[in-house]
């Protein structure tokens, strides 16, 4: 008994199999790459809001606060991510505070694209001793 295929149907399913993945891969590597940037980001921002929070301690300088954000993103993603950190003196809501600023670029996932700069801060409000 033959099946209803005809000789002209041999081969198609590979040809539909590429079609579909032309299609999901991009769109795979797009659904990583917001997953990565959106780790990245939340990761910069709370290293630098811990750096804001320990420069912020009585008796510590302001540079404090890059080396424990350094510290931070290094050992949660990568040290390359910590290379542009500042620190400033600045007002939080009227009283005297701190602000670090952490810039990085995420690198595209798929072989184009362009990598993706995030900038971010974190604020603490100074302590004052007793």
């Amino acid at each position: 008994m033959r099946s209803g295929r005809t000789r002209d149907d041999h081969g198609s399913a590979v040809v539909d199999f590429v079609l579909v993945l032309v299609v999901l891969i991009p769109l795979f590597l797009g659904i990583l790459q917001v997953a990565l940037v959106l780790h990245v980001r939340n990761t910069l921002t709370s290293a630098a809001s811990e750096g804001a929070r320990y420069a912020a301690t009585v008796d510590r300088p302001l540079d404090a606060g890059v080396a424990r954000t350094r510290q931070q993103i290094a050992g949660a993603i990568a040290e390359r991510f910590a290379s542009d950190v500042t620190v400033s003196a600045v007002q939080v809501r009227g009283a005297p505070g701190v602000r670090v600023d952490v810039v990085a670029e995420v690198p595209p996932l798929g072989l184009w694209g362009p990598a993706v700069e995030l900038s971010v801060s974190g604020h603490a409000i100074e302590e004052v001793a007793p």
